[in-house]
């Protein structure tokens, strides 16, 4: 007995005696499919912006990473010609100081990477305890003295605060600049991580934790928690953002670590010596535009992480 093909919806084609069940298996494998959700790093990924972002960030992160093998000359070398200009010796030119940009340039992408990673995983981190606890204990005593805390670190002005503990501070370093950020920069964060705890602690796999006699940290940070992913993650990149941008304003304003070369102590460097005025314009501009690049990169990220959080702007991506 012949068998005459029959068409599928996917285009396939199935024998006319078999249709029944050949249907029945395409119609399971498509729900399969169409019922497997996204990885994280897809949605992300799915985001033109996003892609950007991730690209640039990862080229900062290789020369960061290689930079003793990208860098033409040691950024502290001041045996070259002083305001010599581009070259192939010198890529940029040198400093009045006789030290190569380029060079500085380079070794400089480590000190804000450094800064905006560990800077911003603390300063997420007490925005994350703090809020939770905070927003799970909400009308207790302990919810009034960490709502109290947290008002009182969003009035406080963080620029002033910040040039004023490290100006008075007897060691400066990359870790006091990391440490100083961290702990005027969480205040936000906190109180959005608390606005989100209070519309999930009455979910209904809160109440069954609780009866089954979890703890409060682990109903909160095994529970909870993991529903908060991409507000976690965006947290985290802004205050990455922030951190970068707060340790280039610093160290261009002479704050900065005196023994470290960073984009900011490039740029304070530059504008003492009068290097626009010297026609070193290089040594001014390029400074400012990597730091441009590198933030911008992090705000299309940020596009991304909120694809995680809200599906509705993914049709948009």
């Amino acid at each position: 007995m012949s068998t005459t093909p029959i068409p599928t919806p996917t285009g396939d084609f199935v024998a006319e005696g078999q249709p029944d069940q050949a249907l029945a298996t395409l119609a399971v494998e498509q729900v399969s499919d169409a019922g497997r959700p996204e990885q994280w790093w897809q949605v992300i990924w799915s985001s033109k912006k996003a892609r950007v972002g991730v690209v640039i960030l990862a080229v900062y992160v290789l020369v960061g990473i290689f930079a003793p093998l990208i860098a033409p000359h040691d950024p502290l070398d001041s045996s070259f010609t002083p305001l010599a200009g581009p070259s192939a010796t010198n890529w940029l030119g040198t400093t009045t100081s006789g030290q190569d940009i380029a060079s500085q340039l380079i070794y400089g992408t480590r000190i804000s990477l450094l800064v905006g990673l560990f800077a911003g995983f603390i300063a997420t981190a007490i925005a994350l305890v703090i809020g939770m606890i905070s927003g799970y204990a909400e009308g207790t005593l302990l919810d009034d003295v960490l709502s109290f805390i947290t008002n009182v670190a969003l009035v406080i002005p963080a620029l002033p605060l910040i040039i004023t503990l490290v100006a008075y501070s007897e060691v400066r370093g990359i870790w006091l600049i990391v440490g100083v950020i961290s702990i005027t920069s969480w205040a936000g964060a906190a109180r959005a991580k608390r606005a989100q705890i209070i519309t999930l602690r009455n979910r209904d796999f809160v109440t069954a934790a609780k009866f089954s006699g979890e703890g409060t940290w682990r109903i909160v940070f095994r529970e909870i928690m993991p529903n908060m992913t991409s507000l976690v993650a965006a947290s985290f990149v802004g205050a990455a953002t922030g951190a970068i941008g707060a340790e280039a304003g610093l160290a261009a304003l002479g704050l900065g670590d005196s023994q470290s070369v960073s984009w900011g102590t490039m740029l304070y460097q530059s504008n003492a010596q009068g290097a626009i005025a010297q026609g070193l314009w290089l040594w001014v501009f390029v400074p400012g535009l990597v730091l441009a690049i590198l933030m911008t990169a992090m705000t299309f990220i940020n596009f991304g992480v909120d694809l995680l959080s809200n599906p509705h702007l993914r049709e948009d991506a």
